[in-house]
């Protein structure tokens, strides 16, 4: 994979929406036929996602497709989805794996175009749960193709807690930890302001006179509460992590112990016989229900075509499952022979915790939970920016 991550610059996000309003989306724009292939197809997607050997001969789903479609995979890699979301404002890209806090700015923004399922006949092996799901279709029109899901996870070191921890207290409140010490300068939290929900799930299940019933979905009160527990975690954060890789070597070299995270780096971290394990609180947790969007502008859109048909075969779903630390969205992936995912991979990765998972989606002031007067994602991003800061 052509590993780089493009850093979130705060005051270029573009897109920002207090609600969105779908309805008007136009529904005839999905193409119709595979034309002549262009040769080339430009991919922004997350770290890990897209790998072509460079990483680990092991690790290659692009090269194939290459071979046989000959169609040259060029992948920029993003660290958020605040930045994918500028970046494909700013254009150049057919494709992008987009997240669910992602999929609704770029369908209200016109930057994606529909997708025409009857040109990608492996959308026949879907995971039913994910076919239709509300984060990528607006009136029965569906705006790209499901790539992987899985769980934001408690990464803790085995040394420091020799039994798993059972909250996500040790990230967000100052204590001493099994070993006898702080944990303050030893823990991280994620940068991107989706964030905010991990605190609101955790005060959801820790303070329920608050009444939060929707980490998304949060009044001015319960919100105000968010924030206060977030500048509390700020004073004991060693950083806030946007680099897959760079939180491996802040794991291995810069005495982190604990931090929300992806299983794709607690699996890097084991592979280089770092003592990391990973967990899920009684709290629950965050996920993420990934997509596979077209770009309304795309400049390879038959090329993107035969990659969305390539993504859903299952070899590739248990490859980048495996590698990532991921879940499958074609079912057979779960059990397919010769891959990178292990035989209870799935069982271990939270395939089968699907209904459990809060998974990331944009806040908007209508919700139901809270009479529509939720505060919008616009607010969570310019007061974690600020608590970021040190405000």
């Amino acid at each position: 994979m052509r590993r780089r991550v493009w850093l979130w610059a705060s005051g270029a996000i573009s897109l920002m929406v207090s609600s969105l309003v779908l309805a008007q989306i136009p529904a005839n724009r999905a193409q119709q036929s595979i034309g002549r292939l262009e040769g080339q197809l430009n991919i922004l997607a997350w770290p890990g996602y897209v790998e072509d050997g460079s990483t680990d001969k092991s690790a290659d789903w692009v090269t194939p497709f290459e071979q046989a479609t000959g169609c040259q995979v060029n992948v920029k890699v993003f660290g958020s989805s605040d930045e994918a979301v500028r970046l494909m404002n700013q254009g150049g890209y057919d494709l992008v794996t987009a997240s669910g806090d992602a999929t609704h700015r770029l369908i209200s923004g016109n930057v994606v175009a529909p997708v025409n399922w009857k040109l990608i006949p492996n959308t026949a092996n879907l995971d039913k749960r994910l076919v239709d799901a509300p984060w990528y279709t607006v009136n029965g029109v569906r705006y790209g193709v499901p790539y992987q899901f899985g769980v934001n996870v408690l990464a803790y070191n085995t040394k420091v807690f020799p039994k798993p921890p059972t909250t996500w207290a040790i990230v967000f409140k100052e204590m001493t930890l099994p070993d006898g010490k702080s944990n303050k300068g030893r823990v991280q939290a994620y940068y991107g302001p989706i964030y905010v929900a991990d605190a609101a799930l955790f005060l959801m299940k820790t303070r329920p006179e608050l009444g939060i019933k929707d980490p998304y979905e949060l009044n001015e009160r319960q919100y105000q509460e968010v924030l206060k527990l977030l500048r509390q975690q700020r004073a004991i954060l060693q950083r806030y992590w946007n680099d897959a890789n760079a939180q491996v070597q802040d794991f291995t070299n810069e005495g982190v112990v604990a931090s929300t995270t992806w299983i794709f780096q607690v699996n890097t971290l084991k592979a280089n016989n770092q003592p990391i394990d990973w967990v899920v609180p009684k709290e629950g947790a965050t996920g993420w229900a990934d997509t596979t969007m077209l770009a309304a502008k795309a400049k390879n859109p038959n090329c993107a075509y035969k990659w969305l048909d390539w993504q859903l075969t299952p070899k590739v779903q248990a490859d980048i499952a495996g590698w990532f630390g991921s879940n499958p969205v074609v079912p057979k992936g779960c059990t397919v022979s010769g891959s990178l995912l292990a035989a209870d991979g799935c069982q271990k990765q939270g395939y089968f915790d699907f209904d459990n998972i809060w998974f990331w989606r944009t806040p908007t002031t209508q919700c139901k939970t809270q009479n529509n007067q939720c505060v919008p994602y616009s607010r969570w991003v310019s007061d974690y920016i600020a608590i970021q800061g040190g405000r």
